[in-house]
């Protein structure tokens, strides 16, 4: 009797060992517990530290493009780490080389196997991270926030209806699907957040190939619902995409850094020390400012003039006919353009240190003849200028409704990418000398890098959503104070 019992479970191993490979193969290469697999570890390469960073005469980043590491914004190199690590290179005496990573899931590797000497891309220290990679000490502290769009018709609503209408507690989450990079600590964050809440989040794991940028403008568009970001991230972004919300925060406070190889300790020693004294400089400050307070200038206005009531636009409604009057364009389309720009405030500082009220970047705006501190009148009349040589620079755009919204392509983002955008327009069949769905489709996909690494692209990646919206909602607007102030 015990041997037949015995031979019974023999046969019946034997009948289902197949299965409980399978099984076990699916779980060890997809990580049952979360869905995420286990990423094989690099080992890091020798020989290639502070030393020999300093022989060959460069350094070289492994960068995102993204708002916080490393952009290229009306044609001026940016970035809140790229500027950091632009000041370390100086430091230590060698240049600065840039290298943008389309994939994220394969940083790690990179740095490891010597394609860049550190990473620049928002990182947060993690345990896990830490087991493959090193960090330098933290230069920013942030916490992680939800991004979620703002009702239908939030312009014309006070904060606490938006609130009404929107997520403001964690416990909300429950039964939400939100979409995350699948190697991030928002992954983590969320997998945590549904045991202390008690209830399933539909975490959406998304490659490394899809930034935390686009899935901001996914948000946006209403092409998802909820994204996970830290808020540095969401503050330069809702300059951008003013209909997202940001304010509901899911994690405390963590740290940001840069990575570093584990064979590269001189490095990390000589970018600590430097840091710790560069962080409490007032330029440090400063920088901080810039990309991430300045950044709120597209907050809602409440002006008396940006609801199309009384009898003028703006207080300034006479310099935009004036200096429009001299080379032949709609007074309402610059009016537009200012309020875009800055809700026709003259003295404010925008995103990466732009002033005024055509929000000038300080390299072009003496080129125009305007300075921080240029009377209104000055101001609008550069702008003005800038956008007329603007408009000049597309001959061959015949259709002056067209010729405008390349004009104010060029105005946001400068000439060379919308170039760019047309070149491959031209190449994929599309029609160069037409912005609607034809080079706006084009300057759109300048953020994928299947596009921006074609061969007749000139000038790299861009933030292409950020223009055509730009574009679209000047535009517009243009439209509706040209139809009640004629």
């Amino acid at each position: 009797m015990l041997y037949f019992s015995r031979l019974k479970v023999l046969r019946i191993f034997f009948k289902y060992r197949l299965i409980i490979a399978l099984f076990l193969l699916l779980c060890v290469g997809n990580s049952c517990s979360s869905g995420r697999g286990i990423k094989e570890k690099t080992i890091a390469v020798e020989g290639l530290d502070l030393p020999q960073i300093l022989k060959r005469g460069k350094i070289v980043v492994l960068a995102e493009n993204s708002s916080t590491s490393y952009f290229i914004y009306r044609g001026k190199k940016m970035g809140f780490e790229y500027e950091i690590l632009r000041e370390f290179a100086e430091e230590i005496g060698v240049d600065l080389e840039v290298k943008t990573v389309d994939n994220l899931d394969e940083i790690n590797r990179l740095l490891n196997e010597g394609e860049g000497d550190i990473v620049a891309c928002n990182y947060t220290i993690t345990k896990e991270r830490k087991e493959e990679i090193d960090f330098s000490i933290p230069f920013i502290r942030t916490s992680q926030v939800l991004i979620q769009r703002k009702p239908d018709g939030w312009e014309s609503m006070s904060k606490e209806e938006i609130r009404k209408k929107i997520l403001v507690d964690p416990i909300q989450l429950a039964r939400k699907k939100i979409y995350v990079w699948n190697e991030s600590s928002y992954y983590q964050r969320l997998l945590h957040l549904q045991e202390e809440i008690g209830d399933t989040i539909l975490i959406q794991g998304e490659t490394g190939e899809v930034s935390g940028e686009d899935l901001i403008e996914q948000v946006s568009e209403g092409k998802i619902d909820y994204t996970v970001v830290e808020k540095n991230i969401a503050q330069v972004n809702r300059r951008f995409f003013d209909n997202i919300d940001i304010d509901l925060e899911i994690s405390v406070r963590q740290r940001i850094g840069f990575a570093i190889r584990k064979t590269s300790p001189l490095l990390k020693a000589r970018l600590n020390q430097w840091l710790g004294k560069y962080m409490s400089n007032a330029s440090f400050n400063y920088m901080k400012h810039k990309y991430f307070e300045l950044a709120e200038l597209t907050s809602k206005s409440q002006s008396e003039f940006s609801s199309l009531k009384g009898g003028q636009l703006s207080k300034y409604d006479f310099y935009f006919k004036a200096e429009a009057a001299k080379y032949g364009w709609d007074w309402q389309l610059i009016a537009s353009v200012a309020y875009q720009e800055s809700k026709f405030n003259p003295t404010v500082t925008g995103f990466g240190g732009a002033y005024g009220m055509m929000q000038f970047m300080p390299e072009v705006g003496p080129k125009f003849g305007v300075y921080p501190n240029s009377p209104p009148d000055v101001q609008i009349a550069g702008g003005m200028k800038k956008l007329h040589r603007d408009y000049q620079n597309w001959p061959e755009v015949a259709d002056k409704r067209q010729r405008y919204k390349f004009a104010l392509a060029s105005y946001n983002a400068g000439l060379s990418h919308i170039k760019d955008a047309q070149r491959l327009a031209l190449k994929h069949g599309l029609n160069p000398k037409l912005w609607d769905d034809n080079v706006e489709t084009m300057v759109r996909n300048l953020s994928k890098s299947e596009f921006y690494r074609d061969d007749v692209v000139q000038n790299g990646a861009m933030r292409g959503a950020h223009t055509a919206n730009y574009v679209n909602t000047v535009y517009e607007r243009y439209q509706s104070y040209k139809s009640v102030y004629r």
